[in-house]
């Protein structure tokens, strides 16, 4: 089981990343002012779409490179992905926090980051952050200065 913790500690230790507060202050993580994974709370609409399927925990909201790779990602795993109509059209997938693997919830965060950052970036980093994920690690952030 993820906590936000994890989702921080996987987005700090990325490139040029930084924290913000997002809509009512719940956390989100941009690599040079771009969003790429956020805290996404279920509202009174998305929690009546759902119904019964509603999450119950925490929900964290991913960019992805586009809407196919959204409905692949909830065909594989219905049981940590999902969507609401909020999203239709949106190349971003949601996903329970507490339902996801850590190595899964840093593939995400990682996969997520590169569709985000700005291709001089993304170039520098790419080849790292793939292994990385095949080898299941991230790079650690640099001691404090």
């Amino acid at each position: 089981m993820a906590e936000w913790d994890d989702v921080r500690r996987i987005a700090l230790s990325l490139p040029e990343t930084d924290e913000h507060a997002s809509y009512g202050g719940a956390p989100a993580w941009r690599v040079k002012g771009k969003s790429f994974v956020w805290d996404r709370p279920l509202g009174a609409a998305d929690l009546d779409e759902l119904g019964d399927d509603a999450a119950t925990g925490p929900v964290l909201g991913a960019r992805v490179a586009d809407e196919g790779e959204k409905r692949a990602l909830i065909a594989e795993n219905p049981t940590v992905f999902f969507t609401v109509s909020h999203f239709d059209g949106y190349a971003a997938v949601l996903l329970r926090l507490d339902a996801v693997s850590p190595t899964l919830l840093r593939e995400v965060v990682v996969e997520a980051w590169l569709v985000r950052a700005p291709v001089r970036l993304r170039r520098e980093h790419e080849e790292t952050l793939v292994r990385s994920l095949a080898s299941g690690r991230t790079r650690e952030p640099p001691p404090p200065e």
